[in-house]
């Protein structure tokens, strides 16, 4: 929950998770939060679909090197780079709270 002042024009001036004089209790959820936050009503979804794309991609990055399709040196330095760091990243996160199960590829 926000509490929020707003303008003279209905706008939203300022958010705060205090208790503020004047203010009005809203959910986080609220439109005008979500508009004053600069995040869309459709945004979510894209992106929580795209995150699950993302995912797509690299297992099917994954399946190409593993089939000997193409090699992870086929690929731009750039392209190259990332892909390590999402799986750093993804490593380092099993390696934490192992929730991801035992997915053992390497590149």
């Amino acid at each position: 929950m926000f509490h929020v002042l707003r303008n003279e024009d209905g706008s939203i001036a300022s958010l705060s998770r205090a208790e503020r004089a004047g203010g009005e209790l809203l959910g986080d959820d609220h439109p005008d939060i979500q508009a004053f936050l600069g995040r869309s009503a459709g945004s979510t979804g894209f992106n929580e679909a795209d995150a699950e794309f993302v995912r797509v991609l690299e297992d099917l990055i994954d399946t190409l090197i593993i089939k000997n399709v193409i090699r992870h040196t086929d690929l731009p330095v750039a392209a190259q780079q990332k892909i390590s760091k999402r799986k750093g990243l993804r490593n380092r996160m099993q390696g934490a709270l192992n929730l991801l199960g035992g997915d053992q590829r390497i590149i």
